[in-house]
């Protein structure tokens, strides 16, 4: 892993202290570029993040209802064939974000059985 470290003006450094442990995943979900709504879901976690939640609050976490329904609503169009090529890119994102969020997750399970075994 590299350590990087840059300026940042105060204003915009005291945003992002509440989530600097989370910051990672901040930037990589930022970084991906959604050109669906999947982005409101990003969003939706991102602000989340913002909070500094406790590892056992990123384990526990799940994405709102709405974001949900989606996911359900575009897998089932999928099974039945019948995903337009945007939805599809839809789906894409999603699994995206689905990968950058069991792999934060991974990481605060790790960490929490880490603390427990000190």
């Amino acid at each position: 892993m590299v350590e990087m470290t840059m300026k940042v003006p105060d204003k915009l450094a005291q945003r992002l202290r509440p989530m600097s442990p989370w910051l990672p995943t901040v930037l990589e979900l930022s970084l991906v570029g959604f050109k669906t709504p999947a982005v409101q879901t990003a969003s939706e976690i991102i602000d989340f993040l913002s909070t500094g939640p406790s590892l056992s609050e990123v384990t526990a976490y799940t994405v709102s209802e709405r974001a949900q329904e989606r996911l359900r609503r575009l897998l089932a169009l999928n099974e039945a064939g019948m995903l337009s090529s945007e939805e599809q890119t839809e789906l894409d994102e999603i699994e995206q974000i689905e990968h950058i969020m069991t792999l934060l997750k991974a990481q605060a399970r790790k960490r929490l059985a880490g603390a427990a075994n000190e």
